[in-house]
């Protein structure tokens, strides 16, 4: 056997056998020694066939080869080759060129959109999810004169829908939950107070905007919100709100459904008390709800300034019942109570029978609520008090100037007055005829000063002039000038005298008693204390002007005058235990749709001896009585009475020292 060096050992073939005898070693060797041959043993080589053990998983010998394609045979070392034709290869280059142009377009955009263009598309795709919201800027508070809140602005929401969108809606699978509008209705309608199938009629529809609910509190609008109902919209809205109801609604007002004042304060102090709105800018998904940590921006809203009364709210509650129960007692048709503050013009209560509740103005359509600022009526006999402080003021009579007064009184151009109770001839002081409310008496004073001093004192005591009260609708009154007296009618020259001709307010009336109590001097009634910003600056309201309208002495002997209407005249139902009252009663005729009518008042003051308050009761068309001393006086007495305990007013510390009222 020889051996190949690095190789397998070469295998001699095998000779061929014959017969069925296996393969066998042959060897030759030495003759053991004794044998017969004697000779000397030499070495021979031994020849074995070696078979080599086949290798692991390689075929047995004689077993063909496996050849690709499952065919035995073959060329060496595996299948015959195939040949590639041209169109193949032609195409193959083809498609990889494709794709490698491919890649480098994607590649080249993918480096164009990151390294260049990638701030620019990445702010456009921003704008895109921006959604803009208008921010509400709060109302102004209106507040009475010790902080209470008359009107304010509470947090509320509007649940709206967007019908394109609500149909997304999917149930979270359970039997029971439907897909799309109705179940939203069905999980939406129990918290809007609604039935399924009333709310889900509403979601249905191709708008994009809808009302569904305001004035949804805010504990509803957050699990409205949690429910995350696609194409469901919930918005803050500060709505305005009255606390007191109807206290005071006759000055507050109201506003509209988009926070617009329409009456009372509301309507002529709206540029203040309104808010500025804001913009709130936020990154949105695609149902509109914000992006948490997304984008956000906006300018924020303002708030409206708030507004502080002069009005006392228990004040003014008490005049309302009391001038409601003088109407209903009385058979009025309306009536007013006046209460102000003589020192410093300040109105205390303003109150009107009737008054709105701004919760719920019904059919209002605009205008003045006030009546008291806005209708007007002949004063009557409470215009008498300005012809007496002519009369003193000019030095024509002195508080016990003494009159023959007739039932009638015959003027020099023939016009003939007479007084509202028939009597003999009277000896009546000027105090007299104030106190007994004398028509006759009171031409025989005044018929002594000319026209245009008669006109030029009702003007100063604000007759035909507007007081400036901050309300609106405010009537200026009717005070015809003194030269068309005499063209007008006969009469009118002479009727200004004891208030008939001329038309006033119920603030127009007050303001002329209020003057008389404050020394002669009229303060512009005002019913506005301060203002407070929306960063908590309070400013106070200017100090109110002043107008010397009478000398302080003729002020102070009129108010005497008029303490014994009280004590003993006409007025004796306004007397209130200890404090000292002055005032006048009144009865004039008035005009009202066409329609005559008969208007009764009394205004007052008190305490004389330290004047703090003027309250005025005006009565249209009473039907138990037509005289102010009998339906208004008791009024006055009950109005003033809690005034004077709610100011802290003093009972009086004199006696009065009246004039003589006859001779």
């Amino acid at each position: 056997m020889s051996t190949r060096v690095g190789g397998s050992p070469r295998v001699r073939p095998r000779p061929t056998q014959t017969g069925s005898m296996p393969p066998h070693r042959t060897s030759t060797a030495q003759p053991r020694a004794g044998t017969a041959t004697g000779r000397t043993p030499t070495a021979q080589p031994r020849t074995i066939d070696v078979v080599p053990r086949p290798r692991p998983g390689a075929p047995r010998r004689g077993t063909p080869r496996p050849v690709a394609g499952g065919r035995p045979g073959g060329g060496r070392g595996g299948p015959p080759r195939q040949k590639v034709d041209a169109g193949s290869r032609g195409r193959m280059g083809f498609l990889t060129v494709l794709v490698v142009v491919v890649l480098l377009a994607f590649g080249g955009r993918l480096v164009y959109v990151q390294g260049f263009a990638g701030a620019e598309i990445a702010a456009e795709a921003r704008d895109q999810r921006l959604r803009s919201y208008s921010v509400i800027g709060a109302r102004g508070e209106i507040t009475d004169a010790e902080g209470r809140a008359l009107a304010t602005s509470v947090e509320r929401y509007e649940v709206s829908v967007n019908q394109r969108i609500v149909g997304e809606y999917r149930s979270t699978g359970t039997p029971e939950g439907s897909d799309g509008a109705m179940g939203v209705a069905e999980r939406l309608a129990p918290l809007l107070g609604m039935t399924a199938s009333e709310l889900g009629g509403m979601l249905v529809g191709d708008r994009q905007f809808r009302y569904l609910r305001k004035d949804v509190l805010p504990e509803v609008a957050r699990e409205i919100r949690a429910l995350r109902l696609p194409g469901i919209n919930v918005d803050r809205v500060a709505e305005r709100t009255y606390p007191n109801g109807d206290l005071a609604g006759n000055i507050i007002g109201f506003v509209n459904s988009n926070g617009v004042g329409l009456d009372g304060l509301e309507r002529s102090l709206d540029e203040r008390l309104k808010g500025t709105p804001g913009v709130e800018t936020v990154e949105a998904g695609r149902k509109g709800q914000a992006i948490p940590g997304g984008y956000s921006a906006g300018s924020p809203a303002q708030e409206g300034e708030s507004v502080q009364l002069t009005i006392l709210s228990d004040l003014q509650f008490k005049a309302e019942e009391a001038l409601d129960a003088a109407v209903a007692s009385t058979g009025s048709d309306s009536g007013s109570v006046v209460v102000t503050d003589v020192t410093n013009g300040e109105i205390l209560a303003l109150a009107d029978s009737g008054s709105v509740d701004p919760n719920d103005p019904g059919n209002s359509d605009g205008g003045s609520l006030a009546s008291s600022v806005s209708d007007v009526f002949e004063p009557g006999s409470t215009g008498k008090v300005i012809t007496m402080a002519a009369a003193l003021d000019a030095g024509l009579v002195t508080p016990t100037t003494q009159f023959e007064v007739p039932y009638t009184y015959t003027t020099e151009n023939g016009e003939t007055f007479k007084d509202s109770h028939e009597h003999g001839l009277l000896r009546l002081t000027t105090t007299g005829v104030l106190a007994e409310s004398s028509n006759t008496g009171t031409v025989m004073i005044g018929q002594n000063l000319s026209q245009q001093t008669r006109h030029d004192y009702l003007a100063k005591f604000g007759f035909g002039s507007r007081t400036g009260i901050e309300l609106p609708g405010e009537s200026p009154g009717i005070l015809r000038s003194w030269e068309t007296w005499d063209s007008w009618d006969r009469r009118s020259k002479f009727a200004v005298l004891f208030g008939q001709a001329v038309s006033v307010t119920a603030v127009q009336a007050t303001q002329v008693f209020a003057t008389l109590a404050n020394g002669g001097v009229s303060v512009q009634p005002h019913i506005i204390k301060g203002w407070t910003a929306a960063d908590g600056t309070y400013t106070p309201t200017p100090a109110a002007t002043t107008t010397q309208v009478v000398s302080p002495e003729t002020a102070a002997t009129v108010l005497s005058m008029m303490e014994s209407v009280v004590d003993d005249g006409t007025g004796g139902s306004a007397a209130i235990p200890g404090y000292r009252v002055a005032g006048k009663t009144g009865t004039a005729q008035n005009w009202k749709n066409g329609t005559q009518g008969i208007t009764a008042s009394f205004i007052g003051v008190a305490p004389v001896d330290a004047p703090r308050i003027a309250v005025s009761v005006v009565l249209h068309n009473p039907k138990t009585s037509i005289y102010g001393g009998t339906v208004a006086a008791p009024v006055f007495k009950d109005v003033a009475a809690f005034a004077l305990g709610e100011l802290g007013v003093p009972p009086s510390g004199t006696s009065p020292q009246l004039f003589p009222t006859t001779w």
